[in-house]
């Protein structure tokens, strides 16, 4: 949430109406999207609504939205996570708010997924930074792999509106087949990860994964109506959806 790419004002109602479906959010922290702005009406509307809040932490890269992979040394990556998290951690302190989690954007979580060396310097910014902190990274990933090494506190993440190749990873975005655009299908995607722990491939090959959260992008076309039907799916199952 909060990705704007350009200075007040941002229209955050559209992010806000996302609240009653939710346990937790996102916050962009202004290296991808986001601003000093929008980050603080955000803080105080979660605060408020007791939404648990994360840091949406990226590359230095609001050009092409976080989403260009670009190479820099561990000791770099490391200062930029820890940067964004404290940028958040200043808002939260207003309101006497802890920061819930991190979670990374774009090239930067698609990157560390299978990178071992970049999870592994993300998982030192998020513990030296506070060892309370939950770490959500890609199911079965680097990411979520590290952080366990780390002895980090971490969920494993599970997509509702992106469809999955057969090694576990998303479907890249410059694929047509990337975005899962119909309701019906976005909620048997997350039934079935949530319930049986698997997913089904865009080759129709079923996979095991671990979903412990579930992603929906706010800045999507049916967001709000894919977050009111899984809620409700979930509901309907008996299965809580909370921020722990």
């Amino acid at each position: 949430m909060g990705e704007s790419t350009h200075l007040w004002p941002y229209d955050i109602e559209k992010d806000i109406a996302l609240f009653p479906y939710l346990s937790s959010i996102n916050i962009a922290c202004g290296f991808h999207a986001g601003d000093p702005f929008t980050m603080h009406e955000l803080v105080a509307a979660a605060t408020e609504a007791e939404i648990a809040i994360g840091a949406h932490v990226s590359f230095m890269d609001r050009e092409n939205f976080g989403r260009t992979n670009i190479n820099q040394s561990p000791e770099q990556v490391y200062d930029l996570v820890v940067y964004q998290i404290g940028a958040l951690q200043a808002f939260l302190k207003l309101y006497d708010a802890t920061l819930h989690h991190v979670k990374p954007h774009g090239a930067l979580y698609n990157m560390a997924a299978a990178d071992p060396a970049l999870a592994s310097t993300i998982c030192r910014a998020v513990k030296n930074t506070d060892n309370n902190m939950i770490l959500y990274g890609l199911a079965g990933s680097e990411l979520v792999k590290q952080a366990h090494a780390a002895k980090l506190i971490t969920y494993s993440e599970v997509f509702a509106d992106r469809t999955y190749r057969d090694d576990g990873s998303l479907t890249p975005r410059s694929e047509a087949n990337a975005l899962i655009d119909d309701e019906a299908v976005c909620v048997r995607q997350v039934l079935q990860m949530v319930k049986d722990d698997m997913v089904t491939t865009t080759s129709g090959k079923k996979i095991p994964l671990d979903a412990e959260t579930v992603c929906i992008h706010s800045d999507g076309p049916h967001a709000l109506s894919f977050a009111q039907r899984i809620h409700q799916a979930l509901k309907k199952q008996g299965i809580e959806i909370t921020a722990v």
